[in-house]
């Protein structure tokens, strides 16, 4: 997760480095997201973002019912696919939050 003083562009910078130096590529990746339920087209677009990649896709609402989580398993080619992918979940999903 991103902090406050951290630009997005640094952040991924950081992200590529660990990714690249904690896996070997082609590899299992895991993104969890956090969306208020109130719009299910936000969750339904953050789905088809990964559907076409043979990707598992759990949803699991928040004990009132306020946010859904969702978890992403999916393996990716490269730290670049990884980040591409938050970097589009960013520009096409309103309210998200990337864990």
């Amino acid at each position: 997760m991103m902090t406050p003083n951290q630009s997005s562009d640094e952040f991924y910078t950081k992200l590529r480095k660990r990714l690249k130096k904690t896996s070997k590529w082609p590899s299992p990746y895991l993104y969890k997201f956090i969306i208020p339920t109130e719009n299910q087209s936000n969750i339904d677009t953050l789905i088809a973002i990964f559907d076409n990649l043979g990707a598992v896709i759990s949803t699991k609402k928040s004990s009132k019912g306020k946010y859904t989580s969702v978890s992403v398993n999916v393996t990716m080619k490269s730290p670049d696919i990884v980040i591409e992918k938050y970097k589009e979940v960013g520009e096409k999903v309103q309210d998200v939050i990337s864990l």
